[in-house]
């Protein structure tokens, strides 16, 4: 060690006190002085001595600072979010007037053929409207452009409905008429983990792509499930639901009596398993005092609501959607109880509308899409918001024209960009043929407009993102959220207020270790 090294590390060690430095500084000015004739032997050896542990002691302490600054890089490294490949760029969207999803024409030649995979009829039609508007946006934009280059040409989106009414005998039909006949290069949806579980199979036996923006069941991507030709761009269940436990844990810190309510199937089960986890995890204060489960489409929830109002409850947890979402909130105001539900879904205007601003008071979403409020400060928010509201002006056809299509809230923007992330990949990987997609898509990072970075995991097909959890308040104190005329989406509803980032190292998607892709695996790669 040279002496400029030496001293370096010794006034960098904290430990050691002014007055020993300056007698050890005194040591060596004497020592190289030519004084140290009149040190006696003794003094010699046990200066020599004092220097040696002097020299140890300093080289522990530089050796102890490189190894914590070296921890400290690979921590940052960690959770550092990853740069994305690519990313959607709000400046290059194509002029949206004429965009009219009541009266969609497919382009004609050789397009890229898309089954948009939703119940367009039956108890769920809500949720395929919901799915074609935002499809029809995504390919409307793209067609604007040009269409991209797959194939060695440039081709525009062709949108074919396969109205999957909710039922799975109805989904398999549908999509085999699909890819038979209509000769689709790719499902996208849907509502239900059950009716996407159909469309992976069948993706897998024609050997298409099936992009899941929509179900959350973990179950469809595990060791049973698995297959290379499904992508599950949404969420995951356990990460939802321990993502809403951190924010009640490690966040909010009030409430800590907690009931379950959620759909009986397996998205409904795997939500509540993942929070039940983690409130272990992140809150094991908290009490959990009730658990239900209902079937789909239920228009009674009185017999639940009761128990919930006798459990001395705080918090309702539910992942319930439309319309089992607005149901449930709906008849809970109407039985006088007025604790917060803490909800995936609760965010569809027109089912805010209904409620009101009081009976929405408190609520706390978790998102998907948005970034910490205010919800825009980029510009490609503003533009890519102001694009579909000044269209959504235009709708004269029920129910496109209802004020639930009147922005791209938390669905419809996660949704809109999930397709705009698979077009990207098809447009890099130059190909409408799966197994170039596939190649492309494993591994692969987006950038939504809202500026999140979303991960495709390679070894399952789940993508790794974090969330957004909100506080729902008053039109009157939305405007530090929104930070956009008009500032709220529903002037009789309470929307997003106070927000907060979930990170996405925190809520890692489950990883099936029995599926053989992932033995061994990094969670977070």
């Amino acid at each position: 060690m040279g002496r400029r090294r030496f001293w370096g590390c010794v006034e960098g060690n904290r430990a050691m006190s002014r007055g020993s430095l300056s007698r050890t500084v005194l040591w060596e000015n004497n020592f190289r002085s030519g004084k140290v004739e009149e040190m006696k032997k003794t003094g010699r050896i046990i200066f020599m001595v004092l220097m040696s542990i002097l020299l140890i002691g300093a080289g522990t302490v530089c050796l102890a600072a490189k190894e914590q600054k070296a921890s400290k890089a690979k921590v940052a490294k960690t959770q550092k979010a990853p740069a994305a490949k690519a990313a959607f760029d709000a400046s290059k969207m194509g002029n949206m007037a004429g965009w009219d999803p009541a009266n969609w024409v497919n382009p004609e030649g050789d397009t890229i053929r898309i089954a948009v995979v939703w119940p367009h009829s039956g108890p769920g039609a809500l949720n395929g409207q919901m799915g074609w508007l935002c499809a029809t946006f995504v390919a409307y934009d793209i067609n604007k452009r040009g269409g991209i280059m797959v194939d060695g040409k440039k081709k525009k989106i062709a949108l074919f409905k396969a109205d999957s009414q909710s039922r799975p005998d109805a989904a398999k039909k549908i999509l085999e008429r699909m890819v038979l006949q209509e000769k689709v290069h790719a499902f996208i949806g849907t509502s239900g983990s059950n009716i996407q579980k159909i469309s992976n199979e069948m993706a897998n036996r024609y050997k298409i792509i099936s992009l899941n923006v929509a179900a959350l069941a973990d179950d469809l991507q595990d060791a049973t499930n698995f297959n290379r030709y499904a992508f599950m761009t949404s969420d995951s269940t356990e990460a939802v639901g321990r993502g809403m436990a951190y924010y009640y844990g490690q966040v909010r810190k009030k409430e800590k009596k907690f009931y379950i309510l959620c759909q009986d199937y397996s998205f409904g089960r795997e939500l509540a398993s993942g929070f039940k986890k983690g409130l272990k995890e992140y809150y094991p204060e908290a009490e959990l005092v009730g658990e239900d489960y209902h079937k789909l489409f239920l228009t009674d929830f009185a017999p639940y609501l009761t128990k919930i109002k006798a459990s001395g409850a705080e918090v309702i947890w539910t992942g319930d959607w439309t319309p089992d979402a607005a149901n449930v909130l709906k008849q809970s105001r109407q039985m006088g109880i007025h604790i917060p539900f803490a909800n995936i879904f609760m965010d569809e205007p027109g089912m805010l509308a209904d409620v009101g601003v009081e009976g929405t008071k408190g609520l706390v979403n978790i998102k998907h899409f948005e970034t910490a409020g205010p919800a825009f400060t980029n510009p490609g928010m503003k533009k890519y918001y102001t694009a579909w509201n000044t269209e959504w002006k235009k709708f004269t056809v029920a129910p496109f024209n209802s004020v639930t299509f009147t922005y791209p809230w938390g669905t419809f923007g996660f949704w809109t960009q999930q397709m705009y992330w698979l077009f990207s990949v098809m447009e890099r990987a130059g190909s409408t043929d799966a197994e170039k997609i596939i190649s492309v898509f494993e591994g692969d990072s987006y950038q939504f407009v809202s500026g999140r970075v979303v991960k495709m995991r390679s070894c399952d097909h789940k993508a790794i993102q974090g969330f957004r959890v909100c506080e729902f308040v008053p039109p009157d104190q939305q405007k530090i959220s929104m930070n956009m005329p008009p500032y709220y989406w529903v002037k009789g509803s309470s929307l997003c207020g106070p927000s907060w980032e979930i990170p996405a190292d925190r809520v890692l998607p489950w990883m099936d270790e029995k599926l053989d892709r992932c033995k061994g695996k990094n969670a977070a790669e």
